[in-house]
């Protein structure tokens, strides 16, 4: 069992960056691929990125390539979502999630609760 919570979000104006975080309960945290997802208003939840558990494979989603990191430490049970040059679309709210590597939400059977970012223009 995994609990996750996620900190991080607020408003920033275009162009800017924030950086989320989501700390895990547990000591099986380092077993755990992890991913970050999001939804905007009145959309589907959607794939950002993605993380092994050993941190040496990741993934994103095209929208974010280039402009997004995750990373994570496990001695910390943290994973991170460093967010670039953003976009007013790149408002949403952001879940992290543990589970199996991968970009569909059926990998995941972990949640957390969300953060909310919101890009000004």
């Amino acid at each position: 069992q995994v609990q996750l919570v996620e900190s991080g979000g607020g408003l920033v104006q275009a162009g800017g960056s924030l950086r989320l975080s989501c700390a895990a309960s547990g000591r099986t945290f380092s077993r755990y691929s992890m991913g970050w997802f999001r939804q905007a208003p009145g959309k589907e939840r959607e794939f950002v990125a993605a993380i092994t558990w050993s941190g040496g494979t990741t993934y994103y989603a095209d929208s974010v390539k280039g402009r997004f990191t995750i990373s994570r430490d496990n001695a910390k049970n943290t994973v991170y979502l460093q967010m670039n040059s953003l976009k007013p679309e790149d408002t949403a709210v952001y879940y992290c999630a543990a589970g199996r590597f991968g970009a569909s939400e059926s990998e995941y059977p972990y949640w957390g609760q969300g953060t909310q970012v919101t890009v000004s223009s």
